[in-house]
């Protein structure tokens, strides 16, 4: 499912019904999408909501100048221009102290993605930029700014990129002649920095690409609070759903996730309990894409939905 409107700003929502559903929408009950984006989920939240409010955030202003046109019919709908990772200040500055329901689509849209400008993709030529929300240090600042070893971590802790010492030499070098200025330029650097075997495995660029986004985002930093953060603003039975789409992200909500599942931890020799903890959430299987959802839609492939339940 596609979703766009007269500004442009559209993201093809992955998991969609799987998502929903997962939610178990109350037509009176809080929700919370974390990144609104498109206004996809959000719109399909709205419609089920009665006497309930959805709070829709998103951090790039872009989306946000799309959500009032998308979800301006919806009297329920309250807008939020911020990170998903203030969530808890973003309730209490609402009066809410805790919701039924909270969705988070990880990474980046097919907006941010497919919009040459926004300078995230490899396939067309465009000032370095990748910022969701327009703010902060840029692509093209980082890739000239930071130091050999300092894009080499990034590269490889990020994109899981073996070979980062080679592609980090090559950008140091490059910009010493130049600063680097583009997409392209980038991804020809990257692409010179590699054997001609991997540069037939995908896309030689993807890995870094991928890593410097995340970097100049800090898409990682403290997501595994953020994830716990969600978790603590639930009411009792709520759900937190999150879609990651790398095993990056994935590994963080995981673990986030693993010990609110966790119950008691005595020894188990011990006949009975005596630690008296239980667990906080209970932890549904991972959904991944239908074989249906990959066709129609490739950039689902990687992607998982992760929910927990309070108890």
């Amino acid at each position: 499912m596609s979703e766009k409107n007269s500004i442009g700003f559209h993201h093809v929502p992955v998991l969609f019904n799987e998502t929903i559903d997962s939610l178990e929408i109350k037509p009176d009950g809080i929700y919370v999408d974390c990144t609104s984006g498109g206004g996809g989920h959000s719109a399909a939240i709205a419609k089920r909501l009665r006497d309930g409010r959805l709070i829709a955030i998103d951090r790039d202003p872009e989306a946000i100048e799309t959500l009032k046109e998308r979800l301006g019919g919806f009297d329920c709908v309250t807008l939020v221009h911020d990170n998903f990772f203030n969530i808890r200040n973003i309730l209490d500055k609402l009066g809410i102290d805790a919701v039924d329901g909270i969705l988070a689509d990880l990474g980046v849209s097919s907006h941010q993605l497919d919009e040459p400008s926004r300078g995230f993709s490899f396939h067309n030529d465009a000032p370095l930029d990748m910022r969701m929300s327009l703010e902060g240090m840029s692509a093209k600042q980082a890739v000239n700014s930071l130091s050999q070893k300092e894009l080499q971590k990034i590269i490889f802790d990020y994109g899981e990129e073996k070979f980062a010492p080679s592609i980090s030499r090559a950008i140091v070098k490059a910009r010493e002649t130049a600063p680097i200025e583009t997409t392209f330029e980038l991804s020809e650097i990257i692409k010179s920095a590699m054997p001609a075997a991997a540069r037939r495995d995908g896309h030689p660029a993807r890995k870094t690409f991928q890593a410097i986004r995340i970097y100049v985002n800090g898409e990682l930093d403290g997501l595994g609070e953020a994830a716990e953060n969600m978790f603590s603003c639930l009411k009792k039975g709520g759900r937190v759903s999150i879609i990651t789409f790398h095993s990056l992200e994935d590994r963080i909500i995981k673990q986030a996730f693993a010990p609110l599942a966790k119950g008691c931890t005595c020894p188990r020799n011990f006949p009975v309990c005596v630690c008296g903890n239980e667990p906080k959430a209970r932890v549904l299987k991972a959904v991944g894409p239908s074989r249906a959802e990959i066709e129609e839609n490739p950039r689902s492939r990687s992607a998982k939905l992760r929910t927990a339940v309070k108890l």
